[in-house]
């Protein structure tokens, strides 16, 4: 049903872009800027990173069906790359990863393209994201509704990561580190489930010997 898709896609979309986990890195990339130099630098990440997504939504499937890979290989895949996330922010390994990411960054770039890298790449449009979106709609089957739905959730994804930058320092005071361990794992847990149940559908598929 597309109430069902639409719960499952969104929560796989929130929980791998992860938003709350962005506001201290963001807050760190852009330190020295003022707020103007801070809102551009979030509008443009976030319309990179909806631009890739939105790729990877509509043409993933076929770019995989030209390097030989079937969906239910790219689902059991997909999902065990998704639960190693999961696994990682349960025992809290995925923020140490981005911000040692951002750190790399500033030190070559010293901000000059920080939007694009590693804000958008691949901090908001990272692998974990861009295998979600491709089993999204992997499950979409071609169907124009599921695959409308699916741009449009991305981008609410996108848009929320772009409040999360505005509201960087609020949001991160508010959480404090408690509440950011807290839902860390608590969103690890979720995406775990969700994980597995791709990896259950990739072998399905498989079994019945069916593409998607």
């Amino acid at each position: 049903m597309l109430f069902d898709y639409i719960s499952a896609a969104l929560v796989t979309l929130l929980v791998t872009l992860d938003p709350p986990a962005l506001a201290p890195i963001f807050i760190s990339l852009t330190r020295g800027m003022n707020g103007d130099e801070r809102r551009r630098v979030a509008i443009r990440a976030s319309l990179i990173a909806f631009c890739i997504l939105a790729f990877f939504g509509l043409g993933g499937e076929v770019l995989l069906r030209l390097l030989g890979v079937g969906i239910p290989a790219f689902r059991i895949s997909g999902g065990l790359l998704l639960f190693w996330i999961a696994f990682e922010m349960v025992f809290e390994r995925r923020n140490e990863r981005k911000q040692h990411t951002a750190d790399i960054a500033i030190t070559e770039d010293h901000i000059r393209n920080v939007a694009a890298f590693p804000l958008a790449i691949p901090l908001m449009a990272g692998p974990g994201a861009i295998t979600a979106v491709i089993l999204l709609a992997g499950r979409a089957n071609s169907n124009v509704v599921y695959l409308s739905s699916l741009i449009v959730l991305i981008a609410l994804g996108v848009i929320s990561c772009f409040a999360v930058f505005m509201a960087a320092e609020r949001v991160s005071r508010l959480l404090g580190v408690t509440g950011n361990v807290v839902l860390s794992r608590l969103l690890g847990v979720i995406l775990a489930g969700l994980a597995v149940q791709f990896i259950i559908n990739g072998v399905e598929a498989l079994v019945r010997g069916t593409g998607p």
